[in-house]
């Protein structure tokens, strides 16, 4: 029996928001082809705290500027690498993010586009179900924020 070398990988990034009167909207990040609609996330730099890599990596992959806001969860999974074959455990933090400026045309080469959804919108359009309950925690987060 050979035991497989397991890669522990950590990840950061948001769930951006914005009001729109009453509403609340969220942003997301799509590709085309496969379709793909997700929230940013990625890499730490080398001596970057988690909470700067979320930031960097939301506003790099989005186009705005954003208020770091509250933690809101970390999700895991698994997968094969597919450079090297080999298991990896990732663990991706999320936070809470306020967009203060920017433009969402502004945003790097990793996604096809970036589009506001209104909040239910986001839910049903989002490709990973995990990163759905992530949403779902930062809309909660934000409208008991909204009625103190």
């Amino acid at each position: 029996m050979s035991s497989q070398a397991v890669e522990e990988r950590l990840s950061a990034g948001g769930v951006i928001y914005r009001f729109c009167g009453d509403d609340i909207e969220i942003v997301l990040c799509g590709r085309r082809s496969p379709k793909l609609w997700a929230l940013p996330k990625g890499t730490p730099e080398l001596n970057e705290t988690i909470e700067e890599t979320a930031s960097r990596e939301a506003k790099e992959e989005t186009g705005l500027e954003i208020n770091l806001g509250s933690f809101i969860d970390i999700i895991e999974y698994w997968f094969t690498s597919p450079e090297n074959d080999s298991l990896c455990h990732k663990q991706v933090n999320y936070y809470l993010m306020e967009a203060v400026g920017g433009d969402t045309s502004l945003h790097d080469y990793e996604f096809d586009i970036v589009e506001w959804f209104a909040a239910p919108l986001a839910l049903r359009a989002m490709t990973y179900q995990n990163e759905v309950r992530v949403v779902e925690k930062s809309i909660a987060m934000v409208k008991a924020r909204a009625r103190k």
